[in-house]
């Protein structure tokens, strides 16, 4: 069987670091991105830069697409319709909640489209190195089709159920991050109380390294929290947008997530603030009261 080609629509930070993954592994990809100069940068690993969603999923084994919600990834696939054909396996890797999940399978079946619900796990450095976590949902042929490009993208693939339409990968994915947003904000927490009590800000990660309570990922928020380094590797307005698809997911399923609302309006605050562009590691920045940013 030869090498499947690949289109990758959206090329931000995950979507471009998994295109960089997938042509050192020697595989025929075509990019396309809203921002047209996102998706140039990648001509440079070899890949072909389509105009068009059409241009870049024609012809192409198994289409790619890490866009920013449910609607951007409709809107791309819609535009793409002119150069779909039946049986091209779709990798559905974007955090779009439980209702765009449903309305995606629903336009893959309509489509002649092989889906995979495959949100992903991961930040900058994981889609670079081919080291992401994949939750896929989707049927043994699409499994075998896209065997060699996950194999590119990921250290590991859990799948869930061979139905697409369960969304099954799409919940598991909001659990995690559920998780990952909790885990980022009382980290940044700590390390604001701990400023806030006269103690150095490298004390709480410090202290729990290599104990029952550490782990690798709060470690590398924290380390980037006390070097004042916020350059995005998951994206704070990104962050943000997940927690209201959580919220709206849980409020469905008659779960109360007072925390994740909590964070939720953390993030909002910082990105009215004007820090939606950076890490989500710059939820740290609003850690001070009104009364203290008047006196400062």
């Amino acid at each position: 069987m030869s090498a499947p080609v690949v289109a990758v629509l959206g090329t931000g930070i995950m979507g471009a670091g998994m295109a960089r993954s997938l042509r050192r592994a020697g595989l025929e990809v075509r990019v396309w991105n809203r921002s047209q100069d996102k998706a140039a940068a990648l001509a440079e690993s070899g890949a072909t830069v389509a105009a068009t969603p059409a241009e870049a999923v024609g012809g192409a084994d198994v289409i790619i697409t890490m866009l920013t919600d449910g609607p951007a990834v409709l809107a791309a696939l819609t535009a793409a319709a002119g150069g779909l054909t039946d049986g091209q396996v779709w990798l559905q890797t974007s955090t779009v909640g439980v209702a765009a999940a449903t309305e995606l399978a629903a336009f893959a079946g309509a489509n002649g489209l092989d889906l995979v619900d495959a949100p992903v796990l991961g930040t900058r450095q994981p889609a670079e190195t081919g080291q992401l976590l994949v939750f896929a949902a989707g049927s043994d042929r699409a499994r075998e089709k896209a065997a060699e490009v996950l194999d590119a993208v990921a250290a590991r693939t859990v799948w869930l159920d061979q139905d697409p339409a369960s969304a099954a990968a799409t919940r598991l994915k909001l659990v995690v991050n559920s998780w990952v947003l909790a885990t980022v904000t009382a980290a940044a927490e700590a390390i604001s109380l701990a400023e806030g009590l006269g103690l150095d800000k490298r004390i709480f990660a410090d202290t729990i390294a290599g104990g029952g309570l550490d782990s690798p990922y709060l470690q590398a928020k924290a380390g980037a929290i006390a070097n004042g380094d916020f350059s995005p590797n998951f994206g704070l307005a990104t962050a943000a947008k997940d927690a209201r698809l959580i919220l709206g997911d849980a409020e469905q399923a008659g779960v109360r997530m007072d925390m994740l609302a909590a964070v939720a309006e953390r993030f909002q605050r910082a990105i009215k603030e004007g820090h939606g562009d950076k890490d989500m590691a710059a939820t740290y920045l609003v850690a001070t009261t009104e009364s203290d940013r008047r006196d400062s």
